[in-house]
């Protein structure tokens, strides 16, 4: 048996009327109804331009287009193949949901960022969402650079990203997303942003940090909460958010003279030594490495900032130069 046509030439669509091609969807948004995401939106979103009418309506058309794989305007269509439209009713065209979204201001899209949060809490009392996270619960905050095309795109800039380890500019749009996990439960998202291409990984980091740590708890995760971040977001600010959030923080430090200094002054009794069951990669050498040493002091960051200072520990880890001279 052999295809009787070329991949590129193939195409295939459902539009037989008695054909359902996004299944899926049933449960999906049935969870999403029980959970009342519509009514949250209808409550909460208030846009004053006549094409932001029933936002009831139309942020769960948003919702089941982007878990029906749409990534764009366009795509949303995929809610109106086939009998589609015989199981779920209050979709609304294509042209209708971009007309709705280019009516948003930033008031709305705070919004929006309510009923996420309001309906995360509905979604882990109705399903095991978050298990475990009475004990302990991790959130982390990490922003990523998404291209963006057309020179007509808002908020659109050049940025640095690293794409294969390699540092690269691109034009587009930045997002900063934190998400909660448990031992037991795999990450959700638990707050998001998007940003000028130009932001910095730091800008707003604080004021998002605040907000995934209410979501965590709001969600059920009552116990010992970590927020786990990168040197990225290595600042009074981010840092203090977190501590007055009732969480603790594990943040990768940057290299200073005050750091080197509290480093130098580890005895070298402290130091433990470890070994890797696996080689792991250090990315400051280049190499696998299979043994280390680690060692904890008590530190005080921020020192030199009125009413600002933290103290925690600061924990070392080093291995050994195959190149010292």
């Amino acid at each position: 048996m052999r295809l009787l046509h070329d991949l590129a030439k193939t195409h295939a669509s459902f539009d037989d009327p008695n054909l359902v091609s996004r299944a899926g969807l049933v449960p999906v948004m049935a969870l999403a109804q029980r959970c009342g995401l519509g009514d949250l939106a209808g409550e909460h979103v208030t846009i004053t331009s006549p094409a932001g009418v029933n936002p009831a309506l139309k942020i769960p058309c948003l919702v089941a287009g982007m878990a029906a794989g749409a990534d764009s305007i366009d795509d949303m269509d995929v809610l109106r193949h086939g009998a589609m439209t015989e199981m779920f009713g209050g979709i609304r065209a294509p042209s209708a949901l971009g007309s709705f979204l280019r009516s948003f201001t930033w008031g709305n899209v705070r919004q929006v960022n309510a009923v996420a949060r309001q309906l995360l809490a509905r979604l882990a009392s109705a399903a095991p969402l978050l298990p475990g996270g009475e004990v302990v619960a991790f959130t982390g905050m990490d922003s990523m650079k998404k291209r963006a095309c057309g020179h007509a795109k808002q908020g659109a800039g050049f940025g640095h990203t690293k794409i294969q380890g390699k540092s690269l500019t691109i034009r587009g749009l930045n997002a900063l997303a934190a998400v909660v996990s448990t031992p037991l439960a795999a990450p959700v998202i638990a707050a998001t942003r998007l940003r000028g291409g130009k932001a910095n990984s730091a800008r707003g980091a604080a004021s998002l940090a605040a907000e995934a740590i209410s979501a965590a708890r709001q969600a059920g995760c009552t116990g010992q909460l970590v927020f786990r971040i990168d040197s990225a977001y290595y600042s009074a600010a981010v840092l203090g958010a977190i501590r007055r959030g009732g969480a603790r923080f594990s943040v990768t430090v940057r290299m200073d003279p005050k750091i080197r200094a509290a480093i130098a002054a580890i005895p070298g009794h402290a130091w433990t030594p470890i070994t890797y069951p696996r080689a792991v990669w250090d990315e400051d050498q280049q190499r696998l490495i299979s043994d280390a040493e680690v060692a904890e002091v008590p530190y005080t960051a921020f020192a030199s900032k009125k009413g600002k200072a933290i103290t925690a520990r600061l924990i070392v880890r080093r291995v050994k130069d195959l190149n010292r001279r």
